[in-house]
């Protein structure tokens, strides 16, 4: 009679199995890892790359801008003092087209009607004109009048005496005019003499032209 013992066969079938399986898996672990790698090279890698590239260049174009804003620091004084200087340049051509004016009023016309400016005025006369309690509200300024509201077009000295011609937007521009050549240390005894309101036949755009008489201090 013969006995035939299976059970180390039953076992060493398991083990072959389980075998198997462990490198079964320690395969798809490695294609895993191999794919993972291979993402990285041909994908992470290179962005990650473009990124850096892009840093760069953007720190760079920063540092340009830096450069830039710091040379411009100035732009705005220098485009203030511009427009000014035009501005008295336009309020001149006109009195120089209109008649021939001694350079000291001249200069002293420009200066009135150029934004932000005021007239050559004594000490006490800039006491009268300002906000103090010595300050006289009759002959205060409207600092936020705009003298391109104003145009001249005649200029005319007959003995110390002048006749100021021109047109303005409002009434108002008048009177503010009129207050700085009071104030000015060129100009005496202002008196707006006449006001007319009229319409242009053009454009129908109502304004007023006026005369201003006075005395010139030369």
């Amino acid at each position: 009679m013969i006995k035939v013992n299976l059970l180390p066969q039953r076992r060493a079938k398991r083990s072959q199995a389980s075998g198997g399986g462990q490198r079964e898996m320690a395969i798809g672990v490695g294609a895993l890892v191999a794919v993972a790698a291979i993402t990285f090279v041909a994908f992470d890698q290179p962005k990650r790359s473009t990124l850096r590239d892009l840093r760069a260049s953007n720190d760079a174009l920063q540092q340009e801008i830096n450069a830039k804003n710091a040379q411009l620091v100035d732009y705005p004084k220098l485009k203030l003092a511009a427009d000014e200087a035009k501005q008295r340049e336009r309020s001149i051509n006109r009195l120089i087209a209109a008649k021939v004016v001694p350079a000291n009023v001249l200069h002293e016309l420009g200066e009135i009607l150029t934004t932000n400016h005021q007239p050559t005025m004594t000490s006490e006369m800039m006491s009268r004109t300002g906000t103090s309690t010595n300050g006289d509200p009759n002959r205060r300024f409207d600092q936020t009048w705009d003298p391109n509201h104003v145009w001249l077009t005649n200029f005319t000295d007959t003995g110390g005496k002048f006749r100021l011609e021109g047109g303005a937007q409002a009434e108002n521009d008048i009177t503010q005019l009129s207050k700085r050549l009071q104030a000015s240390a060129y100009f005496d005894d202002i008196s707006p003499s006449r006001e007319e309101r009229v319409t242009n036949k053009d454009t129908g755009v109502a304004y007023y032209n006026f005369t201003i008489t006075g005395k010139v201090a030369y």
